[in-house]
């Protein structure tokens, strides 16, 4: 009879037990991100390519130019901004003995570079398959942190740096920037329900909400424009926001933590924003 009361009590509090996460599990479903939609900034895109490669600097520079008149880079660019649908971007294996284009990126910064299984997808990616294949070379996408894709260019690791890249005078250190190819800009993400900034028209407005709460925590992607908007930077003529800036090494990482209650709000890029917050708001 002992026995079977201690099983029937151990029941019990695995049944409680369970009901309890079950519970946590519903509320936290219930919480979701939005994204401010105001411009914290501007800025462009560029791909970064060796410094020692100016032939392949003028080839990009010039398919980029063509993609932009005949139309492939709308086409491209309607695959994950409409109704398109994206095209997978295979990497073959690093061998030197062969003609390769080896490309750095970060494939955590969706639309522009993200993987599936084992092939990369994105914006980036599809230019990188169309340059290299205009080329004559076989494509090698080298995945790594972003904070040293550029490093990786400058160091001759890789020939170009395709990464969702802001032109910034500190990465010409390490890389020649070609043509713009798109307009950027940071948006502040938030937990859907929160009001803070509903009657904010402008940037400045946002900011000077931000600036008046000290103790928060916004969360970045390591390396990137939003981490200098936040953290401050002279070159950027950013004042920084006098919050704790806390970096992650992307941008779904920060939204992820956002939702779970261990930050205030996030800052990324425009396009990610919308992308990350889409993608994790359909899985909760």
């Amino acid at each position: 009879m002992k026995k079977l009361l201690v099983i029937a009590l151990s029941m019990a509090l695995a049944l409680t037990m369970l009901v309890g996460c079950s519970s946590g599990n519903s509320d936290s479903k219930k919480t979701t991100a939005a994204v401010i939609d105001i411009d914290l900034t501007e800025e462009e895109y560029a791909f970064g390519v060796d410094k020692d490669q100016p032939e392949l600097l003028a080839s990009v520079n010039a398919l980029i130019e063509e993609m932009m008149s005949d139309g492939r880079f709308d086409e491209i660019c309607d695959r994950y901004f409409g109704d398109g649908t994206p095209e997978a971007v295979k990497s073959a294996e690093l061998d030197t003995s062969k003609d390769q284009l080896v490309v750095a990126t970060n494939a955590a910064f969706e639309p522009f570079e993200y993987k599936n299984g084992d092939s990369y997808y994105g914006i980036d990616m599809e230019i990188a398959g169309v340059i290299a294949n205009e080329l004559g070379l076989e494509l090698v996408i080298s995945d790594m942190d972003f904070d040293a894709v550029c490093l990786s260019v400058g160091q001759h690791k890789a020939d170009i740096a395709m990464a969702g890249l802001t032109v910034r005078e500190d990465r010409k250190e390490y890389v020649e920037f070609t043509t713009s190819y798109y307009n950027a800009s940071q948006k502040l993400i938030v937990k859907s329900g929160d009001d803070t900034f509903k009657d904010c028209k402008t940037a400045a407005e946002i900011e000077e909400k931000l600036k008046g709460m000290k103790d928060i925590k916004i969360g970045v992607q390591n390396g990137t424009t939003g981490m200098f908007y936040v953290q401050g930077d002279e070159d950027w003529g950013f004042e920084g926001l006098g919050c704790e800036c806390v970096g992650y090494r992307n941008g779904s990482l920060a939204v992820q933590d956002l939702l779970n209650g261990n930050i205030d709000y996030v800052i990324i890029d425009s396009a990610p924003a919308a992308a990350i917050t889409k993608a994790i708001n359909a899985l909760r």
